[in-house]
């Protein structure tokens, strides 16, 4: 479970081969003992809980980085190490 970021507390990672539970591109994103699983293509909440300002703060992310964490997810999809991307400012 490689961690590709980590921004205002929130640390977002990918599974290697995660595509079965949810047959979609995603992320996972831990914040405080809560975790919650992100679409990257839309951004959208798949599972789990955050506040709804630290969703908002990866949602945003997320449509900043869309193309890189695309890139990631297909590395990881295939069993390789995703890289990391730089984190909301």
């Amino acid at each position: 479970m490689p961690t590709i970021s980590a921004f205002f507390g929130l640390v977002v990672y990918m599974y290697f081969f995660d595509d079965e539970r949810h047959h979609l591109p995603h992320i996972h994103v831990k914040y405080q003992g809560q975790e919650a699983s992100f679409s990257i293509r839309d951004g959208a909440l798949i599972r789990g809980e955050l506040p709804q300002a630290k969703s908002r703060l990866v949602q945003a992310w997320i449509e900043i980085r869309r193309e890189e964490l695309m890139a990631d997810w297909e590395l990881a999809s295939n069993g390789q190490t995703p890289f990391p991307i730089d984190p909301l400012r």
